[in-house]
């Protein structure tokens, strides 16, 4: 073993505490046993594919301490369907080649009965023909993303553009301005979400002034900025990613922009990445999103949801929508319910099931599936960032429809 994956994995036991409950089953691999384990079918195991390490891993430490915490908590109350779950982690590291052999050995030679997991549109691309094609299994996706991801026994419990946009940039209209720019990394969810917000932009009386896209790794944009403020630009309708997200907000107000009175708006900013900057860089950043942690205060759920994650995994990786943590509770969630309904773990029934799951409390509010579309209903918020902190400014009425397949 290297100096590198003895680092990746004294982090990992680090950040979980997961004592004697973790196990390294081989580089990247861990499994998480039930304190019990004696039922007479064996534990129900569930695959949790995600970036412990990589650029993203900010994120997927998060997804995995929450996929712990709900497990946790359906062995706490006597398993499903009289059965443990057992949590088998493997680090899709934000490298699609390392996703790909990772994953396959859960559905292949772990056997799971869900997988899920991904953060990046290019990983749930990359895994998901090995996990529903390939392993017969199901999988849940519970990042936000760009949408128009149809494909069969793939559900997707994160917001979509329709739920993130709608709302958003008429708000981003009426605070900011009328003129927009639409910077992104050069990937998929970036052109993806961009093209929906143009039309809504648009639609709503704006304009978009220019949209370029760069490379993932780049952390020089002051071209980029020049062109922002040489064309009076007044929202920055921002979808450059980790890592150049930060030096890009930093360049930005260090050239005046929020200063001068633009506003920045970033749909899957959360509670994780405001410490990418200064709070003075940020200040007044407007995020749209499916859970604050401003909601605790005014919503009991949220509050024990969010109190029983500080409690179990104090840290730097923070219960929060834009990491997926809500979209992995909510998929989980839904997932039991799916299958205390069918009675079974089978997949054709299980899917079935799933296809109008609902769960009555959880993250933000209650959560339900769209019959027919394996999107989730889900109420969203407008939070804008003041000192390093956000506050809700506005939400909807209720769950919002996603609008896809």
């Amino acid at each position: 073993m290297n100096d590198h994956r003895q680092l990746s994995r004294r982090r990992f036991l680090g950040n979980f505490a997961f004592a004697s409950a973790a196990i390294a089953a081989g580089p990247g691999s861990w499994v998480i046993r039930p304190d019990w384990a004696n039922a007479a079918e064996g534990p129900i195991r569930i695959g949790i594919a995600t970036d412990l390490t990589g650029a993203l891993g900010f994120a997927g430490n998060t997804d995995a301490n929450v996929a712990r915490m709900v497990a946790s908590e359906i062995n706490e109350n006597g398993g499903l369907l009289g059965r443990p779950i057992e949590l088998l982690i493997e680090d899709t590291a934000s490298n699609e080649s390392v996703a790909v052999g990772n994953v396959r050995k859960l559905v292949q030679r772990d056997k799971v009965d869900l997988v899920l997991g991904g953060i990046a549109s290019s990983m749930r691309n990359a895994i998901k023909d090995i996990i529903i094609s390939r392993g017969k299994t199901l999988y849940i996706y519970p990042q936000a993303y760009e949408g128009r991801e149809c494909t069969p026994y793939l559900f997707c419990t994160g917001p979509v553009p329709a739920q993130n946009c709608d709302r958003f940039i008429p708000w981003l209209i009426k605070n900011g301005g009328r003129r927009f720019a639409l910077p992104g990394s050069n990937y998929v969810w970036p052109q993806t979400i961009n093209a929906y917000a143009r039309k809504v932009i648009e639609s709503s009386g704006g304009e978009v002034v220019f949209e370029e896209y760069y490379p993932l790794d780049q952390i020089d944009f002051s071209s980029t900025v020049s062109r922002i403020t040489s064309n009076k630009v007044d929202v920055v309708f921002n979808s450059v990613i980790p890592p150049g997200v930060g030096s890009f907000f930093k360049q930005l107000y260090e050239a005046g922009f929020s200063r001068n009175g633009g506003q920045l708006g970033c749909v899957y900013y959360d509670e994780n990445t405001l410490e990418m900057n200064q709070a003075h860089e940020i200040e007044g950043l407007a995020s749209s999103l499916d859970y604050y942690k401003a909601l605790a205060v005014e919503d009991p759920v949220s509050a024990k949801i969010q109190s029983a994650y500080e409690k179990q995994f104090p840290g730097k990786f923070r219960f929060s929508a834009g990491s997926a943590a809500t979209g992995t509770y909510r998929g989980l969630k839904l997932w039991e319910a799916a299958v205390r309904e069918a009675g079974t773990i089978d997949r054709e029934a299980v899917a079935a099931a799933l296809d109008h799951a609902k769960i009555a409390q959880g993250p933000g509010g209650p959560a339900e599936m769209v019959p027919g579309k394996r999107h989730c209903r889900m109420n969203m918020y407008i939070g804008v960032a003041k000192s390093g902190q956000y506050e809700i400014v506005a939400r909807s009425a209720g769950p919002v429809e996603p609008k896809e397949c």
